[in-house]
């Protein structure tokens, strides 16, 4: 009997394989279960467990003539083998299907996480744009006197880098600046002398101005947008001090003029020197070091890098009893000497070098040197070191300055010192923010004053008068609690009024680069690109800037190339000529 009357199938469904390959999609054939296939798996799985065309397909096989010797056994093997292939794809595709549809939703939801952070940066703009607008003055408002503390200055508990913007510009939102204050601009090119008034006519007449009293105020800041990140993102890791840059990030002062804005709380070195005890005049000597960084809570711009030889003479002797003297020593590194002489007894002189690191997000100002102060009367000789200045929300959000490390006061005569904390600002800290902490001790390391407060406000002093047994942490808690023995030692003077219109400069940064008869050629208050900036004429200072740098390069390149030659033929540089470096600040500025 053949394998096909076995199967019990009917003449339509065993047809030969030489008529026709069966119709997937016709019906498949009625299989009589009563007849189970003469096959050992088959036969216990029961005849249900393939289909019919399953079974026409095992039968054609094993009688067509081409698959002679295709046992029934081998057939299925390979239409099992060819089931396992079909299912497997399927699962394959359904994987592949949930994959396609899980990373689908992914993208999905960080393209919404993008629009929602993008609307919230807009809002944040939005909400700063209006506080800004809220708070200028109209354009015939006068801007002397007062404290301008409120609309200006920021909660301290909303410093935070995660003050984000989608967009960050320098200037603020402010009032255009009134004619009267600035110049109006002209077509020529750029030049010592492109206005219609020439820089040396506008100082003499500035000085006349000056000679009276001192100025009060300064033209306001222009309103240019920039985005700093289009500038700062090439400059990671970088030295910013051989990085040009645009004048739209600084202010119209020099780093030589903000040095000597250490000198603004003078008075504390004046009460210093009247002091009897050496102990109490470190406290004040403490108060005057901390005191040097009130200046900078609001001063985000970068001051103008001094030229080679550049000079900065500060004459208060009729004033305040004290004149003052810096001059730049060397372009790179860039390195500065300050030199200050009072009436009341007391000297100071500091050797600065300025590092700085723009680390992405933040900006790291180094101060490297020493400061010297010493007392005539008493021969007190204190030295001490300046902290890491940083700078925050370099990319977005609005900028804010923090100071962060420790200073150690020594006095070399006595051996007393005073060592002081900087407490850098965390967002998950209760402390204050921007918190000083010191400690007065004498040369055995007993502590008798305690200093606490803030580097951007004041500072107090309490004295420890308990025993030598009550002098360690516990007593200078009780020092803190005990408010008869607290004494104020330093307070930040108010800000002038619209200060934030004029780069948010005080009193005495407001005077510094104001025209002066008798200074020198080399003077910070004679640059043309820092004079321009000062009276709102951006474009002219950014390209005057340019013109003084590109000289500087010029110059180097020759020195440099004279020095190679001189060594080659075996002579000597005379020794008061630089062997390489920029050109000084007296022929750059001719």
């Amino acid at each position: 009997m053949s394998q096909a009357q076995d199967l019990a199938l009917s003449p339509a469904e065993a047809q030969p394989m030489d008529a026709a390959w069966p119709d997937p999609s016709a019906e498949p054939p009625i299989l009589q279960e009563t007849h189970p296939i003469a096959h050992p798996m088959v036969g216990f799985m029961g005849a249900s467990w393939l289909p019919g065309h399953k079974l026409l397909l095992l039968s054609s096989i094993t009688q067509h003539p081409w698959g002679g010797g295709l046992t029934m056994d081998r057939a299925h093997g390979a239409l099992f083998s060819l089931q396992a292939c079909r299912d497997f794809l399927m699962l394959a595709q359904t994987h592949s299907k949930k994959w396609q549809k899980s990373l689908q939703h992914e993208r999905d939801q960080r393209i919404r996480l993008e629009e929602t952070l993008e609307q919230l940066a807009k809002q944040h703009n939005h909400l700063e744009r209006a506080f800004r607008g809220a708070t200028v003055l109209p354009a015939g408002a006068s801007g002397t006197g007062g404290s301008a503390k409120d609309p200006c200055c920021p909660a301290k508990g909303d410093l935070s880098d995660e003050d984000d913007d989608n967009e960050f510009f320098d200037a603020p939102e402010i009032i255009p600046m009134p004619e009267s204050l600035g110049h109006k601009r002209t077509g020529s090119n750029i030049s010592g002398t492109s206005s219609d008034i020439s820089l040396d006519e506008q100082y003499k007449h500035q000085v006349e101005d000056t000679k009276k009293e001192k100025r009060t105020r300064i033209p306001y800041k222009p309103n240019y947008s920039l985005n700093l990140w289009s500038i700062m993102k090439n400059c990671i890791g970088k030295e910013l001090s051989k990085i040009p840059m645009p004048v739209n990030f600084n202010e119209p002062l020099s780093m030589l003029q903000r040095l000597t804005e250490d000198l603004e709380y003078h008075d504390l070195l004046d009460r210093a020197a009247r002091c009897e005890s050496s102990l109490e005049q470190l406290c004040y000597v403490a108060a005057f070091t901390v005191s040097s960084y009130s200046t900078t809570v609001f001063r985000t711009s970068k001051p103008f890098n001094p030229l080679l030889g550049e000079t900065f003479e500060l004459d208060r002797l009729e004033e305040n009893g004290y004149r003052s003297l810096c001059e730049q020593v060397s372009h790179h590194p860039p390195a500065a000497a300050h030199h200050a002489d009072s009436k009341h007894g007391w000297t100071l002189r500091q050797e600065i070098k300025i590092t700085s690191k723009f680390r992405g997000k933040y900006l790291s100002v180094m101060p490297l040197g020493t400061i010297h102060c010493v007392f005539h009367s008493t021969g007190n000789h204190y030295t001490w070191k300046k902290v890491t200045t940083t700078v925050h929300n370099i990319i977005v959000g609005k900028l804010w300055i923090d100071q962060s490390g420790e200073i150690e006061i020594v006095n070399h005569k006595t051996g007393d010192k005073c060592n002081l904390k900087f407490v850098p600002y965390s967002y998950f800290s209760r402390d204050v923010a921007r918190k000083v902490t010191g400690e007065v001790t004498d040369p055995t390391g007993k502590v008798h004053f305690v200093l606490l407060g803030t580097w951007d406000e004041k500072m107090d002093c309490y004295k420890v008068t308990l025993g030598t047994g009550d002098n360690g942490a516990e007593g200078r808690q009780k020092a803190h609690e005990a408010e008869d023995s607290r004494m104020l030692l330093w307070k930040r003077n108010p800000l002038p009024k619209y200060a934030e219109n004029m780069y948010y400069f005080s009193e005495l940064a407001l005077t510094l680069n104001a025209p002066e008869s008798g200074t020198a050629p080399t003077d910070s208050r004679r640059r043309p690109d820092q004079r321009l900036m000062e009276n709102g004429r951006w474009d002219e200072a950014n390209a005057e800037k340019q013109r003084l740098e590109e000289k500087q390069r010029l110059s180097r390149k020759r020195r440099e190339a004279e020095a190679a030659r001189a060594t080659e033929d075996g002579k000597e540089r005379a020794r008061t000529a630089p062997v390489s470096g920029p050109l000084t600040a007296r022929e750059t500025l001719r």
